[in-house]
């Protein structure tokens, strides 16, 4: 720390008594903490915050109802809406638990977890029905606020309820509500709600002789507790209070986030997502945290913890994700059940893993990628929203809608229930899984199209009509006329009132490594995993037409712990992971050599055999054709098995 002189005439926003110790230790040492006692007790300290420095995102989402889809994700869409959102969430029990009490740690999540989607869902359609259905809950939350403000399963006696997960439950309350503020109806309200509930925990949590953040939560570093930095600073920027922002302030600056080990300055250093966190390297919690972290950069500017989050996405990307998308499982961490990070990437055929792919973390890992993209405008993080999108997020959910699996694997069993974690409701078991695979789906449109400083941004090319806006101001249709991924060619026609010149991106998936793009007939230049910028004068009628390489590629496993780890071979389509399917062919798991040519192998679309698969496929191997399908429909839940890493026979 500098001299203490050069605070004095500082102004200060809040004095703080704490102890000194090892939290004492920690403000000292970070130049916002200003030290006024001295001795063997620090007697107080002077929360000084930065300037607020907002920093612009390099793309942004399109207003409500800009983008709709037609066939694809809009039917698994309206099959999550109807059937999960609409049709089975007890919203009501959920609320009951704020009056009552829970039966179960942190299962006050549950209602902010359900009318957070189901706010996102009714951003992107507008349907009165899911808006009477969430006015209906709100309106009965609001009515179990306690004496000192909050929403809370735990009475105002227990709080804060470390072990059962108060924070936990209130940060799912705040994004519930947020949600519904930003994307449903401004009811005042419910914002007095947001204030209150964040103001009860910060007279409750912080430097002593308040309650330690990181001495809240279940987990043995609490990490889950501090990913309530993500609505502190929602509220701070809808609210510009300023102790939201010094709260956020001392969880990431002070706290560093979890009880022991500083997650952020462990991302900042370039750790692995396993050695982040000590112990415990909860992969959802963790991600959790660092969405708080990505909002935490937009206000303050700091470059240093973009830097953080920049090298936890690249880390995870590197080392966790799997084939289809999504990562962690139980193989170094037993105690996590599948839900931490475990090097995932390398370990996933390992036949050690009995646990893996929380369908919390890929959601979240979806969400994550999302912050990022509109952070930096990089196309990488849509070319992992899409491999999840389209084959772990999909495969996860129930073919009748009625809610996600929790767990995933690739080879055997492949969906489960809620048999690890959850409650029941009369005959309905549900899990935090089944709750926030919703959410999933809900975000598909939000980033399909986006808008930027110099025109739209096309990201996914599911068939459907984007309205963006144009740098002069002018509303441009763009029309996306396509059946991806079943067919490469994809087609978009472009209205506008005006001629005015701006630019139009296209995402080159980074698997498209030979790429056709035209404008009106003239060939373009398309590079993979870039944006392909059109920059020119666009008028109402122009035609842009996109060919994307979908020969189906081979890949081979990689080695990891399993010394046979490298026999397994899986084929991937596009951004479509193939599989092979006990419902369809009893040899589903036995090995097979695959025919190749120039390195691709001649995959051939053929007419579904079930109802329920979207695509099928006939694949030469040296012993004949064998029937595949995408990973996603692949339907477990009737038990039966799936085979995507496909044991390799040597010839």
């Amino acid at each position: 720390m500098n001299s203490i002189t050069q605070y004095k005439n500082t102004k200060c926003s809040k004095i703080l008594p704490v102890t000194y110790g090892a939290l004492g230790k920690k403000l000292l040492r970070h130049h916002r903490f200003l030290a006024l006692g001295f001795g063997i007790t620090l007697t107080y300290i002077a929360v000084v915050p930065s300037a607020v420095s907002a920093q612009e995102d390099q793309l942004t989402p399109l207003p409500p109802a800009a983008v709709r889809f037609e066939g694809g994700f809009a039917v698994d869409i309206n099959n999550s809406v109807v059937h999960w959102n609409k049709g089975v969430i007890p919203y009501a029990d959920f609320v009951e638990m704020f009056r009552t009490g829970r039966k179960q740690f942190a299962l006050g999540e549950m209602w902010g977890k359900a009318v957070r989607s189901s706010a996102m869902f009714y951003r992107y359609h507008q349907d009165p029905e899911l808006k009477a259905v969430l006015k209906k809950t709100v309106a009965d939350l609001l009515t179990t606020r306690q004496a000192n403000g909050s929403i809370s399963c735990s009475k105002t006696s227990e709080q804060p309820d470390g072990p059962k997960g108060d924070l936990w439950e209130r940060k799912y309350v705040l994004l519930g509500l947020e949600e519904y503020y930003e994307q449903v109806e401004k009811d005042p309200e419910v914002l007095q709600a947001m204030i209150d509930e964040a103001d009860c925990t910060l007279a409750q949590i912080g430097p002593p002789p308040k309650i330690r953040i990181v001495d809240q939560g279940w987990s043995p570093n609490r990490i889950e507790s501090s990913s309530i930095l993500e609505p502190i600073l929602r509220l701070y920027k809808l609210t510009g209070h300023q102790r939201y922002l010094d709260f956020s302030h001392y969880i990431v600056e002070v706290e560093g986030g979890a009880k022991g080990p500083n997650i952020f300055e462990d991302a900042f250093n370039n750790k692995t997502p396993e050695q982040i966190g000590g112990s415990y390297p909860k992969a959802y919690e963790m991600m959790s945290v660092f969405e708080g972290l990505v909002e935490y950069y937009r206000v303050t500017g700091n470059e240093h913890w973009k830097q953080a989050a920049l090298n936890l996405y690249q880390n995870i990307q590197t080392k966790e994700i799997t084939l289809v998308g999504n990562g962690g499982c139980d193989i170094k961490h037993p105690n996590m059940l599948g839900e931490g990070w475990g090097n995932t990437a390398l370990e996933q055929t390992s036949p050690k893993i009995n646990r893996m792919m929380e369908t919390c973390v890929g959601m979240t890992w979806l969400k994550f990628c999302s912050q990022l993209n509109r952070l930096t405008g990089d196309p990488s993080t849509v070319d992992e929203i899409e491999r999840y999108a389209y084959n772990g997020l999909l495969g996860a959910m129930k073919p009748s809608g009625d809610g996600f699996s929790y767990l995933n694997r690739l080879n055997g069993s492949k969906t489960n229930n809620a048999q690890s974690w959850g409650w029941k409701f009369g005959t309905l078991q549900v899990s935090c899984c089944n709750l926030n695979g919703p959410m999933g789906l809900a975000y598909l449109p939000f980033v399909a199209v986006m808008n930027s400083k110099i025109g739209p941004v096309v990201n996914l090319y599911n068939a459907g009509n984007a309205t963006a806006q144009t740098p002069g101001g002018q509303a441009v249709q763009l029309e996306i006329k396509s059946s991806y991924p079943t067919q490469s060619d994809i087609k978009v026609n472009v209205s506008v009132p005006k001629s005015e010149r701006f630019t139009i991106k296209l995402r080159i998936p980074a698997w498209s490594t030979k790429t056709t793009l035209s404008v009106n007939g003239r060939a373009l230049k398309a590079v993979a995993g870039t944006y392909a910028s059109i920059d020119r004068t666009w008028s109402h009628g122009d035609k842009i037409e996109l060919g994307l390489d979908m020969r189906c590629r081979l890949i081979d496993a990689p080695h990891g712990s399993d010394p046979a780890g490298d026999h397994f071979q899986a084929l991937v389509r596009g951004p479509i992971v193939l599989a092979r399917d006990e419902n369809l062919d009893s040899d589903y798991n036995k090995p097979v050599s695959f025919i190749t040519k120039d390195g691709y192998i001649e995959a051939t679309p053929i007419v579904p055999t079930l109802p329920t698969t979207r695509l099928q496929f006939r694949v030469p191997t040296s012993d004949g054709f064998i029937q595949m399908m995408d990973y996603a429909s692949v339907n477990s839940w009737n038990g039966k098995h799936i085979c995507t890493w496909l044991p390799t026979k040597h010839e």
